[in-house]
């Protein structure tokens, strides 16, 4: 029987989370680095006349050309992550500022956004650093022993990520159809050796489907075996390294491996942090910089909190909310991966290919004049392939296009939507119906009753 207060009694080397801290922060650097330097900031916050928002957080902006300043900070606080520089100022710092770029528009939606702000959020809470960190320097103490759940809820985070990412893919699209692994591999057809030949068959694409259901819903628990756990971390390396070659989903990959780290043994995290201060100390000696070779001066035997109480209380209340909001879905009715109604912030990894098209009219309810709006004059390119399929963002841009003709023309206008979307290779269907009025519709966590429903079924989760 599970011992709760033995639990929390017992004691971790301090290094797992000192190895985690200078990996998290080292890889935050070169992704808000490689973002930047791809112009993405330009083109995703400043150039676009419109942002659509987060229900709820419809006050969270881009900041025009101050938008680079908010990724400064970002950048300037994971590098103080890394080196354990002010550690807890520079990690509530961190996830400040990347939860608002992360919320400054919805069209960037990416799962790994939202686990980096999880992560970031445990960590404001967790000794990270305790070793390893310019803090101890300063403070001139460190500790060898940290508890056991601090690095713990990490692993469970990193487990949730996982296992329910394989729960979505437990649905008769992905395991009966190899949808839409089918549609994505069979146009890799220009892919050198094997676009022409393996990426054609039928058997690959059920291979690979039924591949990546097996490791989401057992990876986390081979990493938690010792026995496993080398065999499991290769399978990390491999699956994340051929899901980076064959789509693009940017840095996800290359997080998931280095969560993968937590997961080895304290003396494996010991023996990592000594290699990593042998490379510091050779480029120290590289530079001839004058270091007095150590990161840890009086060594204390173990970190305790003083509240720690409240602290378990409030992560049993986040876990817990983590555990039971993947599942909101079910206050929806209808499919899923149709409407989207519960379906962001729920682990739901590449399990859809939808395009759509959607063309809006402006129409005079006096004496049924009406135009249609031409897309490309207030959306980019990548704003509309997303507003095309996803209701919340049709509903949200109704809405500013019926402000603009408003108050352009001086009347109460009405906003209707032509919309047919296709889901995962079906035959395209209309999505919304093209009789309600969307500007005198409101958003709402209710289910939206003018999506119509899906002429077909998929069955699972």
């Amino acid at each position: 029987m599970f011992d709760l207060y033995n639990y929390l009694d017992k004691y971790t080397s301090s290094s797992t989370l000192a190895v985690y801290r200078f990996f998290f922060g080292l890889l935050m650097c070169s992704s808000l680095l490689r973002f930047i330097s791809k112009g993405w900031v330009e083109k995703l916050y400043i150039l676009p006349k419109f942002h659509f928002s987060y229900y709820l957080f419809e006050w969270v902006k881009p900041l025009g050309e101050y938008t680079y300043i908010l990724f400064f900070i970002c950048f300037i606080s994971s590098l103080f992550i890394c080196i354990g520089f002010k550690y807890r100022i520079s990690i509530i710092v961190f996830f400040l500022s990347f939860s608002y770029i992360e919320l400054m528009d919805k069209t960037t939606y990416l799962n790994h956004y939202y686990f980096i702000s999880v992560i970031s959020f445990l960590l404001i809470f967790l000794p990270a650093n305790a070793s390893f960190s310019i803090d101890n320097l300063m403070s001139g103490k460190s500790y060898k022993k940290i508890p056991q759940w601090t690095v713990d809820c990490l692993k469970l985070m990193i487990l949730i990520v996982y296992f329910y990412a394989g729960l979505a893919k437990l649905n008769s699209d992905w395991l009966l159809e190899a949808m839409p692994l089918k549609i994505w591999l069979s146009a890799r057809y220009h892919f050198p050796l094997v676009g022409e030949t393996l990426f054609q068959q039928e058997w690959f694409y059920y291979f690979m489907s039924w591949s990546g259901v097996i490791y989401d819903l057992t990876i986390p628990f081979l990493l938690l075996y010792a026995r496993t756990r080398f065999f499991a971390f290769i399978m990390v390396i491999i699956f994340h390294l051929l899901t980076k070659i064959l789509f693009p989903i940017g840095m996800f990959p290359y997080i998931m491996i280095f969560s993968a780290i937590i997961f080895f043994s304290p003396n494996t995290q010991d023996r990592i942090l000594q290699k990593i201060k042998s490379l510091i100390n050779q480029i120290v000696k590289m530079f001839k910089l004058n270091n007095k070779s150590k990161f840890d001066y009086v060594i204390k035997d173990v970190f305790n909190y003083k509240n720690q109480k409240i602290i378990i209380y409030c992560f049993t209340a986040f876990f817990t909310i983590q555990l039971l909001f993947p599942f909101r879905y079910v206050l929806y009715p209808g499919e899923l991966f149709w409407h989207e109604q519960g379906y962001r912030f729920s682990w739901r990894v590449m399990l859809t290919e939808k395009t759509g098209w959607a063309t809006f009219k402006i129409v005079n309810p006096i004496d049924g004049a009406y135009y249609y709006v031409d897309n490309s004059d207030f959306l980019t390119p990548f704003q509309e392939k997303q507003m095309s399929f996803q209701s919340d963002f049709i509903l949200e841009y109704a809405h500013y296009l019926g402000d603009h003709f408003t108050a352009k023309n001086n009347i109460d206008i009405e906003v209707f939507v032509d919309n047919y979307v296709s889901l995962n290779g079906r035959k395209s269907q209309r999505f919304v119906s093209d009789t309600v009025n969307l500007y005198a519709q409101k958003e709402s966590f209710k289910h939206k009753t003018w999506i119509l429903p899906l002429s077909d079924e998929i069955t699972g989760f």
